[in-house]
């Protein structure tokens, strides 16, 4: 009895998300009322909102849920690959793969997740498990390729290409062509120029312009700043 708790309980999250997702490409992001959501997963209102505080949480269990088939996605092409550019490529282009079936009502969350104050952007501190896994992927694209990078870079280049990666999710929301098939000749293309940069920061003299471009942005982007700081007090403990 005390296993199927448990498992009951993850049912009705799954089944409260699922149908959420399902009236947000039906009806839309902002049409869709959590009493709706409840009503369609037949449940209260009350058992919806003990899952999920708000819509918003709602789609941070998308970005959970996203989150974690990429990473098994991603799982062959990191043990099997070893050049830098060939395990970036995976990354972002399995990403595209796993994100396709939600393409139409994309530009709906972004609308909110550009708002700094919204918990939907990539920035804020309901973000911050999303944003750490992805991050730490790229921290594995690194680790485990043939390319050697400079250890005084270690921790500025995933997050520098974790940017990047939001950089071509953005640009995939607005992307209309076939199967986001412009999206993704950037994503080739993004990882090779990524690759040479990487390369080319094994000069010394490059390095603090690298340091500069990651300082940059951690100076002035929303939520990088915090980001920084905490990842600073948890080298300490």
């Amino acid at each position: 009895m005390t296993e199927a708790k448990p498992a009951k309980s993850e049912q009705t999250r799954t089944l409260i998300l699922e149908t959420a997702l399902r009236l947000f490409q039906e009806r839309g992001y902002d049409k869709t009322t959590m009493r709706a959501i409840a009503k369609e997963a037949g449940v209260s209102v009350g058992n919806a909102y003990y899952y999920f505080e708000s819509k918003e949480h709602l789609v941070q269990g998308f970005y959970d849920r996203i989150g974690a088939e990429h990473q098994a996605a991603v799982r062959p092409i990191l043990e099997r690959e070893t050049d830098l550019q060939t395990r970036l490529t995976g990354v972002l282009t399995s990403w595209l793969d796993i994100a396709a079936p939600y393409h139409e009502f994309a530009a709906q969350f972004f609308k909110n997740a550009a708002d700094p104050e919204s918990p939907l952007s990539p920035f804020s501190p309901e973000s911050e498990p999303a944003r750490k896994q992805a991050i730490d992927m790229h921290r594995e694209v690194l680790a485990g390729a043939k390319t050697k990078v400079p250890e005084e870079l270690a921790d500025v280049l995933p997050e520098l290409m974790w940017l990047s990666q939001m950089g071509l999710v953005l640009y995939w929301v607005f992307d209309r062509s076939e199967n986001s098939e412009r999206t993704r000749r950037l994503a080739q293309r993004g990882a090779q120029l990524t690759t040479r940069g990487i390369v080319l920061a094994r000069f010394r003299v490059l390095r603090p312009l690298v340091r500069e471009v990651h300082e940059l942005f951690t100076d002035f982007l929303p939520g990088m700043a915090q980001a920084a700081t905490a990842r600073k007090g948890s080298a300490k403990d």
